[in-house]
C-alpha cells in the first residue's frame, strides 16, 4: 500500500481501510481478520480504526446499497477494491459517527484515495460522497432511499 505516513484519525482511517481490504480479499469478516494475523503498514492498531472497520463491516449491506444508489454507471462489484472499501468506511463514518463532521470525513477519505487509489479515485470518491452528503443535508435518509431504489430495480 502507500508509503505516506499518517497520524491521528487519518492513521486510524488508513488502518481501518487496510482491515476492510484484507477482510474482503480473504472473504472473511473484519472480526475474523482481527482474530488472526493481520498486516498494517503502521501499527499498533488504533481503537478508532478497529471501531470503524468493525462498524463498516457490520453495515456492509446497507453501505453497498447507498453506494449503488449514489453511483452512476458503476456497480459496487466493478469498483476497484480500494475505492469500494474507502466508500464503505466513509459512509459508515458519515452515517454513524456523530462526533466527526461529514466534510471532515469526505476530505480525509479523498486524501486516502490519493494515497491508496488510482488516479481517478479521489475525484470519484469525492463526487459520490458529495452526492450522499447533499441528500443528508436535505434531511433525507439515504439508507432508506437506497433500499427503495433497490426494490424498484428488482
Amino acid at each position: 500500500m502507500a508509503s505516506r505516513r499518517f497520524l491521528g484519525r487519518t492513521l486510524a482511517r488508513s488502518q481501518a481501510l487496510q482491515l476492510l481490504f484484507q477482510a474482503e480479499a480473504a472473504d472473511r469478516s473484519v472480526a475474523d481478520v482481527l482474530d488472526g494475523p493481520y498486516a498494517l503498514s503502521d501499527g499498533p492498531l488504533d481503537d478508532y480504526a478497529q471501531s470503524l472497520a468493525l462498524g463498516a463491516d457490520a453495515r456492509r449491506s446497507d453501505l453497498d446499497s447507498v453506494i449503488t444508489w449514489a453511483s452512476t454507471n458503476w456497480s459496487v462489484g466493478r469498483m476497484p477494491s480500494v475505492d469500494r472499501n474507502l466508500l464503505r468506511l466513509a459512509l459508515y463514518e458519515m452515517l454513524d459517527v456523530d462526533e466527526v463532521a461529514v466534510a471532515v470525513t469526505i476530505d480525509e477519505t479523498v486524501e486516502l484515495a490519493k494515497a491508496y487509489g488510482t488516479d481517478e479515485s479521489p475525484r470519484f470518491v469525492n463526487g459520490l460522497l458529495g452526492r450522499v452528503a447533499g441528500s443528508m443535508e436535505q434531511g433525507e435518509d439515504v439508507v432508506e432511499l437506497a433500499r427503495r431504489a433497490a426494490n424498484e430495480d428488482e
